[in-house]
Parts: C-alpha cells; sequence; structure tokens
C-alpha cells in the first residue's frame, strides 16, 4: 500500500525520483513503469497492475451514460506508461505537468492503491480544504464510518 507524503524537485526535464519504499511497490505490482493520469487537479499514478484493474473496471460500466464516456476518454485518454529509470526517476509528459501545475517542488502522497503527484501549493490548498471540510458535522459523520 501506498502510504504517507513527501516533497520532491522536478528537474528541467520533469523527472523527479521515487522514494524507494514506492518504488518496492512499483516492482511487486508489475514492473518498473507506472501509469500516470490526471484527476481532481493533480496526477493519478499507480502501478501496471491496478491499472489493468481500473481498466477492466471501465470496460465494464455502461457506456450509455455521457459523464462516464467523458471520464473513461479523459482518465483514459491523458494515461502515459512512465517508466522508472536505473537512479529511480520517472519523466511526468508536459501535458501532465501543465495541467497539475508542477514546476519545481511537488508532493508525492500515498493513497492505498495509487499515489497522487501534487504541485506544492496545490497540496496546501488540499489540505486547507480539508481543515473547513472538517467543521461541517456532514463531513464529520462520514469520516466516522470509517471507525475514526
Amino acid at each position: 500500500m501506498f502510504r504517507g507524503s513527501s516533497t520532491h524537485t522536478l528537474d528541467d526535464k520533469g523527472r523527479f525520483i521515487i522514494p524507494s519504499r514506492f518504488r518496492d511497490l512499483i516492482r511487486a505490482g508489475g514492473g518498473d513503469s507506472v501509469m500516470i493520469t490526471r484527476l481532481d487537479g493533480s496526477l493519478y499514478a499507480c502501478t501496471l497492475n491496478e491499472w489493468a484493474k481500473i481498466e477492466q473496471r471501465m470496460a465494464a460500466l455502461a457506456e450509455t451514460s455521457d459523464y462516464i464516456r467523458r471520464f473513461r476518454r479523459v482518465f483514459g485518454g491523458n494515461a502515459h506508461d512512465c517508466t522508472c529509470d536505473k537512479q529511480g526517476r520517472v519523466l511526468i509528459p508536459p501535458s501532465l505537468r501543465a495541467y497539475a501545475q508542477l514546476e519545481k517542488e511537488i508532493v508525492l502522497v500515498g493513497v492505498q492503491n495509487h499515489f497522487e503527484i501534487w504541485s506544492h501549493e496545490n497540496w496546501e490548498k488540499e489540505n486547507q480544504t480539508m481543515e473547513l471540510d472538517m467543521q461541517q458535522a456532514e463531513v464529520r459523520n462520514e469520516i466516522a464510518k470509517l471507525g475514526l
């Protein structure tokens, strides 16, 4: 499971070093590549095995919904198979860097079966949004369902 968060720096080519704790999970999940696509203003990254499961679930969805067709088109259409080089670096394609507003400082966030790549600024905003959300009883009740 991908857990925790860490700050990293993109080099001039748009590469970053994947932490060793994530690299081990990536290798165990089907190889030396990660699938990266866009979602919620950040990048969604997962192992090849996890991506295969996602593709199966997407293929099973009814195509009668405009929302589902659009989601499949954008989520799948923007996916890139990004290989880890010998130094453990991954190159984020320019289109994905632009979408997620990634410049120099990025944050990797482990989210169980995948990890997300955020610009430092947007990650701070996401944390602030969650703090505000936690002031609402409805949000606290949803989280309480987790037993927390």
